[in-house]
């Protein structure tokens, strides 16, 4: 269990947005102080874990508490992660649409992750981090 005295309080507010850019701008304004660079990609959302960018330092303790986050899980759900897929495949390059089209194929299929389900991984995979969906 870590100290809640000694951590760093994050709240991410899901009534605030309803898809990924509104994500990405909540992110943005939650996890980064004074800088001009914004979130826009699940890349640099890792990235910014890895250290809050003036918010806390990457071995510090975070506790980051999702509110409304069954209205997030909706809103990122199975049909924003659909058309998240598809433009990808019709931009093409960068993109690598092959694996794009798996992807698209699993969550189709019932077996791959919601915009949602990628975004808790992410934020789970930085040890330091402690997420509470409220």
């Amino acid at each position: 269990m870590l100290n809640l005295d000694q951590n760093k309080i994050i709240t991410i507010n899901g009534s605030r947005f309803s898809d990924l850019a509104g994500f990405y701008d909540e992110a943005s304004l939650v996890f980064m102080k004074d800088t001009d660079w914004k979130v826009g990609t699940l890349d640099g959302f890792d990235d910014i874990l890895y250290d809050g960018f003036g918010v806390f330092e990457n071995k510090d303790k975070v506790e980051v508490i999702w509110k409304a986050s069954q209205k997030s899980r909706e809103n990122l759900g199975l049909e924003t992660t659909r058309i998240f897929y598809e433009n990808k495949i019709r931009q093409g390059k960068p993109f690598n649409v092959e694996l794009i089209q798996q992807k698209l194929d699993e969550l189709l299929s019932g077996k791959g992750q919601t915009l949602f389900e990628i975004l808790i991984e992410i934020i789970e995979s930085h040890k330091n981090i402690r997420l509470i969906l409220d």
